[in-house]
């Protein structure tokens, strides 16, 4: 019997002919949202529980605990998750911030729900869902300034990862050994020296893929326009390519959890 109600770690927009809803989840560094959504990606807010435990274990229960809950208020669903770290083939390699190492979370959750489980990288689903109901671009990449970096490429319409981790772009190397991440994270508390790292990195970003916009996400954002126009000056000063794209924030609320959910398509 199938059953119209799906999850994610993500929030999730439906196709017209699709089951009328989802839930959805996005699992984070520090904090688990859930959601249930109808056809339009910004309907229903999600739920969101901070102070992500520590530990492994207890990961685990509550990020359970919290699929059982909407599984039992909504009946047996498909699951998607958005998860920070290097996913390949289901399987969390590193995740800097979370304790799953070399952990295959499909395989965890589908035997103990048995459901259907897909997972993705967290940027990965930014970019898709910018892809469908943001920027609407074909070729472009995504950058989440939070906890860590994150990026998301978009390639011709089509999510690109390389032989399946690809995408990590927090991780280019910019200065003395160090990579993009590192030296934003020693900057955190010094906006110009943020938005400096932040136009280095995007700057040799565009070398690589000539993209017609760069997107930033992440809870840097809030820093507001100001923040965005320092890192445009940035990134036009160490600009190596004859043009210069777009960069601007994201538009969409949520979109690790509508990108996750586009994993359903």
């Amino acid at each position: 019997m199938v059953i119209p109600e799906r999850i994610t770690i993500s929030k999730t927009p439906v196709k017209k002919k699709a089951n009328p809803h989802q839930a959805s989840k996005d699992k984070g560094p520090r904090r688990i949202k859930s959601a249930v959504t109808k056809e339009r990606p910004n309907r229903n807010k999600p739920r969101m529980i901070k102070n992500t435990p520590k530990t492994k274990e207890k990961i685990l229960s509550l990020l359970s605990g919290e699929i059982k809950e909407l599984i039992d208020k909504n009946g047996k669903m498909k699951i998607r998750i958005a998860c920070a770290g290097v996913i390949d083939k289901d399987v969390i390699r590193v995740s800097p911030n979370l304790p799953l190492k070399n952990f295959n979370i499909k395989e965890y959750i589908e035997n103990k729900f048995k459901a259907d489980v897909k997972i993705e990288n967290d940027a990965n689903c930014v970019a898709l869902a910018e892809a469908k109901f943001g920027v609407r671009k074909k070729n472009f990449f995504i950058l989440t300034l939070g906890t860590g970096i994150g990026g998301g490429i978009i390639i011709d319409g089509k999510l690109y990862k390389g032989l399946g981790s690809g995408g990590e772009l927090g991780h280019i190397i910019l200065n003395k050994g160090k990579d993009f991440e590192y030296h934003f994270k020693r900057a955190k508390s010094n906006i110009e020296k943020m938005s400096q790292v932040a136009g280095q990195g995007i700057a040799s970003l565009i070398s690589v893929f000539d993209p017609e916009v760069v997107v930033i996400s992440g809870g840097f954002t809030n820093l507001g326009n100001p923040f965005l126009s320092k890192i445009k000056n940035q990134a036009k000063k160490y600009n190596f390519l004859h043009r210069m794209p777009e960069i601007k924030f994201s538009e969409i609320e949520n979109p690790e959890l509508i990108g996750a959910g586009l994993l359903f398509d």
